[in-house]
């Protein structure tokens, strides 16, 4: 595993305790130093993977944070992106965190696909560090990809598993859709869309 970036890390501590990303680092649970370096790893490698399915914007300073949105592909396009991913993510989450990341994607896309426009844009990860939260660097972070999108007459969506981030989305505009029960974690998560 190459070494992850400093903004990797920060959206990686901002991450962990999601019960989406401790799934999929079920098998590092024993080791809190090596379960955050393979997180980190994913995130470096959703930062890689985004030009080619959308874009990844970083907080000021570049370190502090990150946004990864996923634009809607051609067939072809998503299908690639996706096995690449998959892929990559064999390699690094081990057995039981792989397993989990696809029963969990296996079990949110048709719920999304179902409730979210065909056109939206997806906002697939976000995260402050946590020493750097509550300064208003997560809103500057997304204002840019917002406006992008509200100027080209597009809807935006997000999934959360973590409850006290809802007031925080609603305040940039996303209101809630569907809550979902998720088998893998146990846990509900939200469907939020930004008309």
């Amino acid at each position: 595993m190459r070494p992850v970036t400093p903004c990797a890390v920060a959206v990686a501590e901002a991450l962990l305790p999601d019960p989406f990303y401790l799934a999929v680092t079920a098998d590092h649970a024993e080791d809190p130093v090596r379960r955050l370096a393979v997180l980190g790893a994913y995130v470096d490698q959703a930062i890689d993977e985004a030009p080619t399915v959308g874009f990844c914007t970083h907080a000021e300073p570049d370190d502090a944070g990150a946004a990864i949105w996923h634009l809607p592909q051609p067939p072809e396009v998503a299908e690639r992106a996706d096995a690449a991913k998959r892929a990559q993510l064999a390699k690094l989450l081990g057995p039981r965190g792989l397993a989990n990341y696809r029963a969990i994607v296996d079990f949110m896309a048709p719920h999304a696909m179902h409730a979210v426009p065909p056109q939206a844009w997806y906002l697939s990860i976000v995260g402050i560090a946590p020493a750097r939260q509550g300064r208003g660097l997560g809103a500057r972070l997304l204002a840019p990809a917002l406006a992008r999108a509200a100027a080209h007459g597009r809807p935006c969506y997000l999934e959360t598993f973590t409850p006290r981030n809802l007031p925080f989305y609603e305040r940039l505009g996303f209101r809630p859709l569907a809550r979902h029960r998720e088998p893998v974690t146990g846990a509900d998560y939200w469907i939020l869309l930004r008309s």
